[in-house]
């Protein structure tokens, strides 16, 4: 067993580790949900920044929630739960093959009943969504609480996959109250959705991997004990005050639990840069400089949203919206699936040829299947993307160039990936492993 300072975990069990094309399936469909995205937001111009209802705005956070990050935390769960969490996920293959699709379906239905307005896209897509979830939370959720594993890794991913049933769940009512079935309060509603979906979902499965992963591939030191306990129960309580809203006026104090949400992200972003300057090895890679520049986001949006709570008239604007969508889902959230993409692909790649060649075998290292210069030069058009974005709150015709960038910069992830993936397969299909094994 490992222990550190977060808690204790397995050591990492790479003979449970899934089929290959398991998590590579959903890792290498989440960018083309980017690229979507990015060209429907060039397309839509100044109409996305203006309002966060309007139906632009709302198909392109949810190409990007539904679909980009639904597919990419999907993916790094199948393979983050039984290799570094040890549980046994039951036929993670079967469960994949039926999940991945209906996502996939699900988000693109769900954005075309946004733009067409059309109820019937709307409950259509939510009744994709349901069954997927359904299924991929009962599967996963068993294996977290099935697991001999204890400690905040664990403790928060099961905390993660309740946050992603609530979120559809809430969801698919909002889907027929849009396709005008009762009378909910829909605003209200939203609100909550959103808050679940970012927070309870998003946010908390970032906190349980990172507990994970930042020591053991940042070289950081590991989290406080108290922040990686109480962190998850704090979020799960604000979430809970925040859904008390659906039950009549939202009370004044309402603003100061809004806040609060954005204390648990910021004390987790100030948290990891603070560690991140104290990691053993002054090692600068793609995954950790995306890392970085994704908790400087989530660092800006807590400052951001103290600030308009201090000052009203900044929360009241409409662009308010635009700003602080910018920072938590494109340069937050979207930066870490980059990093972390880079970091699982590769090393998945390297996995399974290492597998083939046994013990003593000689294998392609992974840069070798995705080279460090073309994720960084991918990683600084993704953040020209990101500036341009948070430019549009000021010059809202930068949305297009910041569109079309970000769509671009999603394409060259997407096309590196695949890169990737095919550089395994030209190994595999020449034997390469089983050769080196010999020859050992």
């Amino acid at each position: 067993m490992i222990r550190n300072d977060a808690g204790v975990h397995p050591n990492l069990s790479f003979d449970q580790a899934p089929p290959f094309g398991v998590p590579l399936r959903f890792l290498l469909t989440a960018p083309w949900f980017g690229v979507a995205a990015g060209l429907l937001l060039a397309w839509s111009g100044k109409s996305a920044v203006a309002t966060r209802w309007s139906a632009d705005a709302l198909a392109v956070t949810h190409l990007l929630v539904a679909g980009y990050l639904l597919q990419a935390m999907s993916g790094a769960l199948f393979q983050f739960v039984p290799v570094a969490a040890g549980g046994n996920v039951w036929r993670p293959r079967l469960v994949a093959a039926i999940v991945h699709p209906l996502f996939i379906v699900a988000a693109i239905v769900l954005a075309a009943g946004f733009l067409s307005f059309d109820g019937r896209l709307l409950r259509l897509a939510a009744g994709l969504f349901a069954p997927a979830v359904l299924i991929l939370v009962s599967i996963v959720g068993m294996a977290l609480l099935c697991t001999p594993a204890r400690g905040a890794t664990v403790m928060t991913l099961r905390l993660a996959v309740g946050g992603l049933a609530v979120t559809v769940a809430l969801g698919v009512v909002l889907a027929e109250g849009l396709a005008g079935s009762h009378g909910w309060p829909l605003i209200a509603m939203t609100n909550v959705h959103a808050a679940w979906g970012l927070g309870g979902w998003a946010l908390m499965l970032v906190l349980g991997v990172s507990y994970f992963v930042v020591p053991m591939f940042q070289l950081t030191p590991p989290y406080p004990a108290s922040f990686a306990r109480w962190a998850s129960i704090a979020l799960v309580g604000v979430l809970v005050v925040w859904t008390l809203q659906l039950s009549g006026a939202p009370p004044d104090w309402l603003p100061l639990v809004w806040l609060a949400g954005f204390a648990v992200a910021g004390a987790y972003a100030g948290l990891t840069l603070s560690l991140q300057q104290r990691r053993r090895r002054r090692v600068t890679d793609p995954t950790f400089l995306f890392f970085r520049g994704a908790m400087a986001c989530l660092f800006v949006a807590f400052v951001s949203a103290g600030l308009m709570l201090l000052w009203p008239d900044l929360g009241q604007d409409p662009r308010a919206a635009w700003w602080l969508g910018v920072l938590v889902i494109a340069g937050g959230f979207v930066s870490l699936v980059n990093g972390m993409a880079y970091k699982i692909v590769p090393f998945l790649c390297w996995l399974h040829l290492q597998r083939l060649a046994g013990i003593g075998g000689i294998v392609p290292n992974m840069r070798e299947m995705l080279t460090e210069r073309a994720q960084k030069n991918q990683l600084r058009l993704h953040f020209v993307a990101v500036a341009l974005l948070l430019a549009a709150t000021f010059y809202p015709k930068a949305v297009v160039p910041g569109g079309v960038v970000f769509a671009v910069a999603s394409a060259w992830l997407g096309w590196n990936l695949i890169g990737a993936a095919r550089r395994y397969r030209v190994f595999k299909g020449r034997g390469f492993a089983r050769v080196a094994s010999q020859g050992s």
